[in-house]
């Protein structure tokens, strides 16, 4: 273009611009503008209309790289149709059971009571959430502010499903501070609505060594005389194979009727053992259980296989994918490949079914 063109082409547009007509469409458009704003804001659709699966809450870890806490379970659970709000206790850059920097985002200021409780607030406003999902928590005050959370959560919905992953370590070992033990044997236990603890919390929580599938039973004995009605041990050590243990107490056996005799109905899945190690199942699994529990609300062990199901073919493709590009498996904690399984998560294939043990 000329430059002789271009300056026709300015001035022209500068002409245009300051014509009545042109201030006068300037001015309606401001005027639309500014009566867009006033109006109130359209409503939040998914808290506005009614929901078959209601809204779940997820207050755990989060990290930028990697599928563990808030990354490993709010996908699954919004791929199984539930609206998740989650909160993210602390950030970090990555899990940190990798042999990278690790760098958290977050202070440990950020985990206090009076951060939390505002973060909730909208939460408490609507008063739409029906299941709250918690995971990792690394001190006594966070962990003291996640019950008053359910407390007020529960004011607004009594029915509020309460479920809990103690996460406290494995193998043998503590990873959390050791006071968090009795914060969750003498206050978490009796208000969760489902414990979905390893062999070594369950352990931690029933207070005695769990050495065989009998002794998990017993420990999900236990742990429903302190308050949950479903608990599932989500992986034992028997012999060469995993076992989850699950154990659900019918709301119409009350707890005494269960002293007297009348057991909770227990299953026990068996899984084979997976020469890898894995980062994240475990929030994957308790978000699955979540997730079907809810559908399937009499039937624990439907929900089970469904969520072992999913979570084992989970693992197979991540292990055939590093498999082809030649990573040795043994050499570090593997990645879980999570959206590339969405459709075992959505529609799973039971392979793994449920063997009642009583």
């Amino acid at each position: 273009m000329s430059s002789s063109s271009s300056s026709w082409i300015a001035a022209n547009l500068s002409s245009s611009l300051s014509t009545p007509k042109s201030r006068r469409r300037r001015r309606s458009l401001l005027k639309t503008s500014s009566f867009s704003c006033s109006m109130a804001p359209p409503p939040i659709l998914s808290l506005a209309l009614p929901s078959e699966t209601g809204r779940v809450l997820s207050i755990q870890s989060h990290t930028v790289q990697g599928y563990v806490g808030n990354k490993s379970a709010v996908f699954p659970l919004q791929l199984l149709g539930y609206d998740v709000d989650q909160i993210n206790s602390v950030q970090f850059s990555n899990h940190t059971g990798k042999l990278l920097y690790i760098t958290s985002f977050q202070r440990s200021e950020t985990q206090s009571p009076i951060r939390c409780e505002m973060i909730c607030q909208p939460v408490y406003i609507h008063g739409c959430v029906k299941s709250l999902f918690g995971c990792y928590i690394g001190s006594v005050s966070f962990l003291d502010t996640i019950l008053q959370v359910v407390d007020k959560l529960r004011s607004i919905n009594p029915k509020l499903t309460y479920v809990c992953d103690p996460v406290m370590g494995d193998e043998g070992k503590l990873y959390v501070p050791p006071e968090l033990v009795s914060v969750y044997r003498e206050k978490v236990v009796p208000v969760a609505s489902m414990l979905t603890p390893n062999q070594f919390e369950a352990e931690q929580l029933a207070g005695f060594r769990i050495d065989s599938e009998k002794a998990g039973l017993e420990a999900c004995n236990i742990l429903h005389a302190a308050g949950p009605a479903k608990v599932v041990i989500t992986s034992m050590h028997v012999k060469d194979n995993l076992c989850l243990i699950g154990s659900h107490l019918k709301v119409k056996v009350s707890r005494q009727r269960m002293m007297e005799g009348q057991p909770p109905e227990q299953f026990k899945i068996v899984i084979p053992k997976i020469p890898a190690y894995f980062t994240g199942t475990g929030d994957l699994m308790t978000a699955l259980l979540l997730g079907w529990s809810n559908k399937y609300p009499d039937n624990l062990d439907t929900a089970s296989e469904l969520a072992v199901s999913s979570v084992q073919a989970l693992l197979h493709r991540t292990l055939a994918d590093y498999e082809s590009v030649g990573f040795d498996l043994r050499s570090s904690s593997l990645e879980i490949r999570l959206i590339q399984s969405k459709e075992d998560i959505q529609n799973p294939q039971v392979n793994y079914k449920a063997d009642r043990c009583n």
